[in-house]
């Protein structure tokens, strides 16, 4: 592949990084910018939000023709990763999940009525959206094909909806949601999508659970489904689609999630150098020890490998691939170089690492989730197994 960025997307990168040293990064320095959940002020996000679509930093992966910049899956891996530079760069530019993932499978599958109903006011940033797949054990977690517990069942031309789910990210501020059910016993054809609004009747937020990282805007919260009726003109793809639904939505979402990881890595080792560069012990700078320079070259290089992974997963889909074994990769890779990455700059930043004096002990305890979410490390390595035990030495290929 050519690592060349065309000279749109890096223009919009540059532009991007601009902003997020300009208006984003001081305000991470101010405690009253946070919500009680550890994220931007709502009022502080809505003036940035205005200001990013004014200068078309916007919903970059979405159409031109619906308010976006029609920008291709490298070009999103470029941008994002200079989005989440900050903490709270990603929402700013409508660039976080579960929005992002959910505007992709929706611009892909929805038809031009659900379009123009469910996905045009998420690109507007008028509503936000979640999408709801996880439920608590015995149900759906890893497996949710085989697990699923939630059901819908049809009569007449509506679903109606009886279940259970939890850690539905962002559901506490969301309108828009995308939910899978169970609507039959066939072994591959079980599970369908449904788009619901939140003022609907037939179901409800049983809680907001706590989590130990900072959280995004509408946490993760536990649901009760107990009645909900969805029409049927609100179903994405067809009935038993909805494993491939979600397939198509997490190949990209998952991808995302490494491409906004690699700014926080970064922002870490960023800091880390900061304050090594200016601080001394037994008079000697630690920038200049070469302890201290074996810890910060090893998570550069790190960093390096996950942006390279990235990349060629992100190339893989603008082919036309599922691209499973490359997201894959990149998931696991970046997943723990994030952790070590702000782990290192903690270590270095010694005391002030762990104080709340920077940024890196939120970003420290939301590191950890990246080895959970879109599927945990190991159901990836398990990915990567299956794809080599049938492929063997063709595992890896050129092209």
């Amino acid at each position: 592949m050519d690592f060349k960025l065309t000279p749109e997307v890096d223009e919009t990168r540059q532009a991007i990084r601009r902003f997020v040293a300009d208006h984003i990064l001081p305000l991470e320095a101010d405690p009253s910018s946070y919500d009680d959940h550890e994220n931007i002020r709502l009022d502080l996000l809505d003036e940035l939000r205005a200001k990013a679509k004014s200068e078309g930093l916007w919903a970059l992966s979405m159409p031109t023709a619906r308010g976006g910049r029609g920008f291709d899956t490298v070009g999103m891996a470029a941008c994002y990763e200079e989005m989440n530079r900050s903490i709270f760069g990603p929402v700013v530019f409508n660039a976080a999940a579960p929005d992002d993932g959910n505007m992709f499978v929706l611009n892909k599958v929805a038809t031009d009525a659900q379009k123009e109903k469910w996905l045009q006011p998420i690109i507007d940033g008028a509503v936000r959206s979640s999408i709801i797949m996880t439920e608590p054990a015995p149900g759906a977690g890893s497996d949710p094909s085989g697990m699923m517990r939630t059901r819908a069942e049809k009569k007449d031309d509506t679903w109606v909806v009886h279940g259970r789910k939890w850690f539905i990210t962002g559901a506490g501020v969301a309108s828009h949601f995308i939910l899978l059910a169970r609507t039959s016993d066939d072994e591959r054809r079980n599970l369908t999508a449904f788009l619901f609004h939140k003022d609907q009747p037939g179901w409800e937020i049983v809680r907001r659970i706590p989590i130990m990282g900072p959280e995004e805007h509408g946490g993760h919260c536990e649901l009760n489904f107990d009645g909900l009726e969805i029409p049927d003109e609100n179903r994405l793809m067809g009935v038993g689609e909805g494993m491939k639904c979600v397939q198509i939505r997490l190949g990209t979402a998952r991808l995302t999630h490494c491409m906004r990881w690699l700014g926080l890595a970064k922002r870490s080792l960023e800091i880390a150098d900061e304050y090594i560069s200016e601080r001394e012990a037994f008079g000697t700078r630690l920038a200049d020890r070469e302890s201290v320079q074996l810890l910060l070259g090893e998570a550069a290089k790190e960093i390096q490998i996950g942006r390279l992974l990235s990349m060629h997963a992100a190339w893989t889909l603008d082919q036309g691939s599922r691209a499973r074994a490359e997201v894959s990769t990149a998931k696991v890779q970046v997943a723990d170089t994030l952790h070590k990455c702000v782990d290192t700059a903690v270590q270095l930043c010694g005391a002030k690492g762990y104080s709340k004096d920077t940024v890196l002990e939120w970003i420290y305890r939301y590191a950890r989730q990246a080895r959970l979410v879109d599927g945990a490390s190991e159901v990836h390595k398990m990915v990567l197994a299956g794809q080599f035990r049938e492929q063997g030495l063709d595992y890896w290929h050129w092209g």
